[in-house]
């Protein structure tokens, strides 16, 4: 069985720990790492009968987990006062916001970027009090620059000058561009207040966003933690609220999202054995090949289908842009790269 299959079965509970042989501990630790879910795996198996080289790493994977945490918090924090004294209220988005809400998809999760969502009019508000207070933009090249300001659902990356840590600013969800046009209005009106002050999105939109990301918005890199993660996010809001999927389904109608809500919950299925409710059991062909990417890594953490990868790369530039526009923007990339 391969390190990938290995993994992804160690995190549905389809296999215990114990069984693992040495050279498979080595195979399931690196795709771990590559997939970016190394920490949850540690936090995963905790209690598990662990080989003592592999529970002191997974010690320390828990230890640095709860270290990148709180400076995402502390992150969150910096960024709301920079902007509360302009009066900007954002949402956290992504994995700031599963840690911020306490949510079990961020235990041992690694979290890079603070992402934040506020009103498209807010924007250019938000940008200079970001400047202000620290943070500088990332990209220089005055195309990336206007890419993003014309067809982009964000601000150019920015990073803090001191801290080094980076802040994506969101209007929307996806591309202006995208076939797909959530409401961003919605998503911001409906967001909740946590503990602690912050805003995150309101339960079934964070599902939404969690499949939109994954499916409507990228090319699957990553897409296995962020898969866990709708699975994760599913389980336990279904948990707390016996009407949860009927109100997802309504939710990703409104957000013209229900198609890759769908094939997330079906994914999350095959993959991490997530129950779905009846009418959501269904089968579709093209998931194969949904499945195939994201298990598409030797034992060494290498991508085993180059092919399936561009293949994937290219349809998400697909889904975000019309044809002459894409022609267009790649062929600016192929100039300036050449």
């Amino acid at each position: 069985m391969s390190a990938m299959r290995m993994l992804v079965d160690l995190l549905a509970g389809r296999r215990e720990a114990a069984t693992l042989a040495p050279r498979d501990w080595e195979g399931v630790i690196t795709v771990a790492r590559a997939e970016a879910m190394l920490g949850t795996l540690a936090h995963r198996l905790e209690r598990a009968a662990l080989p003592p080289t592999v529970a002191a790493l997974f010690a320390d994977q828990r230890a640095a987990a709860k270290v990148a945490t709180a400076q995402a918090l502390w992150e969150a924090e910096m960024a709301r006062r920079a902007l509360a004294p302009e009066g900007i209220e954002f949402v956290l988005l992504k994995g700031a916001a599963y840690a911020a809400a306490g949510l079990s998809c961020s235990v041992g999760r690694q979290i890079g970027d603070l992402d934040i969502l506020v009103l498209a009019p807010d924007i250019r508000r938000a940008e200079n009090a970001l400047l202000n207070a620290g943070w500088e933009w990332v990209k220089s090249d005055p195309y990336d620059d206007h890419y993003y300001r014309a067809h982009m659902h964000e601000l150019p990356p920015m990073i803090h000058k001191a801290r080094d840590r980076m802040i994506d600013v969101h209007h929307t969800i996806l591309p202006r561009t995208h076939r797909i046009k959530p409401d961003a209005l919605a998503l911001v009106s409906d967001a909740v207040t946590i503990a602690g002050g912050h805003a995150v999105l309101c339960p079934t939109d964070m599902v939404v966003h969690c499949a939109a990301h994954m499916l409507a918005d990228g090319d699957l890199q990553g897409g296995l933690r962020n898969l866990w993660d709708f699975h994760c996010l599913t389980r336990d809001f279904a948990a707390a609220d016996a009407g949860f999927w009927d109100k997802l389904d309504a939710r990703a109608e409104l957000h013209g999202l229900r198609a890759a809500v769908r094939r997330a919950a079906r994914l999350a299925r095959d993959l991490y054995g997530s129950v779905l409710p009846s009418g959501w059991d269904g089968q579709n062909g093209s998931d194969l090949w949904y499945r195939r990417r994201l298990l598409a890594r030797d034992d060494w953490g290498r991508v085993t289908n180059p092919l399936l990868e561009q293949a994937f790369y290219i349809r998400s530039h697909w889904l975000r842009m019309p044809p002459l526009m894409l022609a267009r923007h790649l062929w600016t990339k192929w100039r300036k790269r050449s």
